[in-house]
């Protein structure tokens, strides 16, 4: 076995570990972003809740940069386009870095790091990690949505003479295209959370359209761990 894989081998035996807290973190996901939306970023109970599940959450996710990392290194599905894979790659390694970048973050707010100030801008940093494979993984799951649609269209000429719906394999694409779409419609609406969050676009995206599209972002990654645990998500 060469250093590669026992590495792969170690790492995924963290992520399996690691992955037990994954329930209860998008559950707190939900309650922040719900309370976010409440608030409206006035002061008040909502977004005292908000700001203590924020800091709950990053407990949830200490050393999760592994799963990411893990991915990073791991080999992707034959066939795939070189740019869906320099996609796929990128997202790994921004949310990697995202989540290792947060954990100081946490360091910060709990006092263990003094440097505030280096301790914010970390946190900019991490915010701007997740943006970016936000994006990626939009791009990611537009591609492969593309080369479904190629591939369904093809079966259905094959299948012109028999019901669609019938044969198996077209079963199982379609099954794969709606479970991309929810994820498309979940990297979209998490572009818009962190554009909320870094405060890019103030009057537009405000307080209350951060939490609304974080609590409809948290519902679907529910949603996705519930009937599709192959997928894992992970949100700020």
């Amino acid at each position: 076995m060469s250093t590669l894989d026992a590495t792969r081998a170690e790492l995924a035996l963290v992520v399996l570990y690691l992955n037990k807290a994954e329930a209860r973190d998008k559950i707190c996901r939900a309650i922040q972003y719900g309370s976010k939306f409440l608030s409206n970023g006035a002061p008040g109970t909502a977004q005292n809740v908000d700001k203590s599940t924020s800091l709950a959450r990053k407990v949830f996710r200490l050393f999760k940069f592994v799963n990411d990392l893990h991915a990073l290194i791991s080999p992707t599905a034959p066939g795939t386009p070189f740019p869906l894979v320099l996609l796929g790659k990128s997202k790994n390694a921004l949310l990697s870095t995202f989540l290792f970048l947060d954990q100081i973050v946490w360091l910060g707010r709990t006092g263990i790091y003094k440097n505030k100030e280096r301790a914010e801008l970390i946190g900019r940093i991490s915010l701007f990690c997740w943006l970016g494979s936000s994006v990626c993984t939009t791009l990611v799951e537009l591609g492969e949505l593309g080369r479904l649609s190629a591939s369904m269209k093809k079966l259905e000429r094959e299948l012109k003479d028999s019901d669609k719906y019938q044969n198996q394999f077209y079963r199982e694409k379609l099954k794969k295209s709606n479970e991309r779409t929810l994820a498309l419609v979940k990297a979209g609406m998490d572009i818009v959370v962190a554009v909320g969050l870094l405060q890019l676009a103030p009057k537009k995206v405000t307080p209350r359209v951060t939490g609304a599209f974080g609590f409809v972002s948290s519902l679907i990654s529910c949603y996705q761990s519930c009937f599709h645990p192959h997928q894992s998500p992970r949100l700020h």
